[in-house]
């Protein structure tokens, strides 16, 4: 399989013009979601580029897409020239030891034995969202765009949650040092209704899942479960569509129920985001990542997410101060393993 190699990506917050290069190389960076797995190389601090998105399924080990990324011409000439010593990767998984046993698609591997494999000296292994929270301080003003009032507080906890393949969640926590990412799974919660619709929908889901959590809901696959579950409780035929196709049709104004599907999806996740926020004292504000929503684009600013987001009762007055952001970034876990990294190496 050929891999494409996008333009160089220079994020606003973190370029460093005439940046010395790194003298020890270049470093790789990756983010592995459960559909697709993201490379990247930093050649100095801040200089991001030689960006490859390759899909998963094309691969039957991590350490193939790695190697066939490494493999690629683009790679082999110029800067890129010779071994690659210090990687950093940020994984849809929790991280828990040397092994990884991917929980959205097949893939597992040895951290060492990869390391190895690939020929590393260093190689560390991040839950992605983890990696993600540690990008948040650094998105400038045109990597993110807020949703409803609010302000951030300076050195305030910040939420991070995000729905794709699966649902991510994670926080930045102040520290001595400067920022703590927490390695949480707390898409795995169980999911709590808020209506009647909802309990319909948890209803239809309880028939096929003996747990049903936010991430059951609020993923790829959640956008397909709630379209079957609305048609089932509304008595509409089910077309049995496709999560793109059910966005495509909402955002093209063609479907009813698919609009509805999108405004239940939305008000689910601004519960779970408010849910975060209060547990995590989040004053710094709460980001939204992944891919489904940053595609939804206004749509989404005019959804029932931030209604839902305050909607706490003796608290609506707490979370009304608190900010709500998407993450626009095209690529911002590689700022979070860039960091991650870097620190690991000045250790």
């Amino acid at each position: 399989m050929t891999v494409s190699i996008h333009a160089p990506l220079l994020p606003a917050a973190t370029a460093v013009t005439h940046a010395a290069a790194y003298a020890d190389g270049p470093r790789l960076l990756a983010d592995v979601g459960g559909t697709n797995a993201r490379f990247a190389l930093e050649s100095a601090p801040g200089q991001i580029g030689f960006i490859a998105v390759l899909p998963c399924a094309g691969y039957p080990t991590l350490a193939a897409a790695l190697q066939a990324y490494l493999a690629s011409p683009a790679l082999s000439a110029g800067m890129c020239a010779g071994r690659i010593r210090h990687a950093a990767i940020a994984i849809a998984n929790p991280v828990t030891g040397d092994l990884v046993r991917m929980t959205n698609h097949h893939w597992e591997f040895s951290i060492d034995a990869l390391r190895r494999e690939c020929g590393f000296d260093t190689l560390l292994v991040e839950n992605d969202f983890s990696a993600l929270a540690r990008a948040l301080p650094y998105l400038d003003a045109g990597q993110k765009c807020q949703i409803g009032g609010g302000a951030a507080r300076e050195h305030g906890a910040m939420g991070l949650l995000g729905a794709g393949t699966g649902l991510g969640v994670s926080g930045l926590v102040p520290c001595r040092e400067g920022w703590s990412a927490l390695r949480s799974e707390g898409g795995h919660v169980t999911f709590s209704p808020v209506n009647d619709t909802e309990i319909a929908i948890l209803r239809f889901a309880w028939g096929q899942f003996e747990h049903v959590s936010a991430e059951r809901l609020l993923s790829g696959v959640g956008l397909e479960l709630i379209y079957r579950a609305l048609a089932h409780h509304t008595g509409q035929p089910d077309c049995k569509l496709a999560a793109p196709e059910i966005t495509r049709r909402a955002l093209g104004g063609e479907c009813a129920l698919c609009d509805q599907v999108i405004d239940v999806f939305c008000g689910m996740l601004g519960t779970v985001a408010g849910n975060l926020a209060i547990t995590l004292g989040a004053q710094g504000g709460i980001y939204i990542g992944g891919g489904i929503v940053p595609r939804l684009g206004e749509r989404f600013a005019a959804s029932p997410f931030r209604s839902r987001f305050e909607q706490k009762g003796r608290f609506v007055a707490y979370l009304a101060q608190v900010p709500t952001f998407v993450i626009t970034a095209d690529y911002p876990a590689f700022l979070g393993v860039s960091a991650i990294l870097a620190e690991k190496l000045a250790s």
